[in-house]
């Protein structure tokens, strides 16, 4: 190994150290934010309307994953490196992903994919206008966080999702293979069905 090698992985080394302390530094001061009041917004589900303060069930703490729709792949692929989370969220808080789908589009969408989301649509309305991850955009993805206090509902935090984020491990793990998020994107499928299946071609699942 070259000099010029072990300076390169030493300097690694260093900056996965800093972005471990700043990852803390960041969360100390997200327990400091703010908190502001919001309004109780409508939603629909497969069992009807529903409310933001009714999503919260039985906890103080909320968290709202958006999500652009079943057309959007990273969207999707936030969704399931999520998913395999649940159960450890819900047992923080409660867990929602909604997006500007139907109701039934999204639990089509989720059944495909193996979510165990609970689902609401905004349906691109007033909840996503003035509750979105990034102020002064709409639809974007990202998670937003509420708290409950009786009968008030006060926002607690928020982030937007994108490539090379913090919050899906694939970027990371692209890095460990000297790859950038300009160096792969996201797909629905990953399987390219041959023109002639040498089995029969039958059952075969979208």
């Amino acid at each position: 190994m070259t000099e010029s090698n072990v300076s390169v992985d030493q300097q690694i080394r260093e900056l996965e150290m800093q972005l471990y302390e700043q990852t803390l530094a960041l969360n100390e001061l997200r327990k400091q934010a703010s908190l502001k009041e919001v309004a109780n917004y409508d939603f629909e589900t497969q069992a009807g309307g529903t409310s933001l303060l009714e999503l919260f069930g039985d906890q103080d703490r909320l968290l709202v994953i958006h999500n652009m729709g079943q057309a959007c792949r990273y969207c999707t692929l936030w969704g399931d490196g999520f998913n395999g989370l649940v159960d450890h969220l819900e047992s923080a808080m409660s867990v929602v992903l909604v997006s500007k789908d139907d109701p039934a589009t999204q639990r089509q969408f989720a059944n495909s994919r193996g979510w165990r989301f609970r689902l609401a649509s905004h349906g691109g309305g007033r909840y996503i206008t003035e509750q979105s991850a990034q102020e002064g955009t709409s639809n974007m993805p990202g998670a937003v966080v509420y708290e409950r206090k009786n009968d008030k509902i006060f926002r607690r935090g928020a982030s937007v999702f994108g490539p090379g984020d913090l919050y899906s491990p694939m970027w990371n793990l692209l890095g460990l293979a000297g790859m950038t998020e300009a160096d792969w994107m996201p797909q629905f499928r990953y399987w390219q069905q041959p023109e002639k299946l040498e089995d029969g071609g039958e059952n075969v699942l979208g």
